[in-house]
């Protein structure tokens, strides 16, 4: 039993999954860091300086006690969180998609089938056929 599964999670299907699943993961990561510390800013700068993460539309205030102890928290919709989380989505899905495009380029081409000539039999009718006139 232990070699069957030992079989079946060394299968070559398996372990590219596990690879992809790893790889998805680290691209995830420096693509956040590149949007969050690099494209964000420059967004930034040219919409007048502002800071993308920090926009948010508050709902309720934050409430405070006297001795400046915060005894209900702000609740606020942080939109701007949302779009860097969707620019992180667009670069993802760029990159992916020349990811699996340079992948199928790197595929060789599947080798056209030649014609199906005639079959052993088939030809044997035309001999007969022929030896008949």
């Amino acid at each position: 039993m232990l070699k069957e599964f030992k079989d079946f999670i060394m299968t070559g299907n398996v372990i590219d999954f596990a690879v992809a699943v790893i790889m998805a993961t680290a691209l995830g990561a420096v693509i956040n860091g590149f949007v969050n510390n690099i494209v964000m800013p420059f967004v930034g700068h040219f919409a007048g300086g502002v800071d993308f993460a920090d926009k948010k539309l508050v709902l309720d205030e934050a409430v405070v006690d006297a001795a400046g102890a915060v005894t209900s928290p702000e609740n606020a919709i942080m939109w701007g969180s949302w779009i860097n989380t969707i620019i992180n989505l667009i670069i993802v899905g760029f990159i992916m998609f020349l990811i699996v495009k340079a992948y199928n380029k790197t595929k060789a081409p599947e080798p056209e089938a030649a014609p199906a000539g005639p079959t052993a039999e088939e030809l044997l009718a035309e001999i007969r056929d022929s030896l008949k006139k």
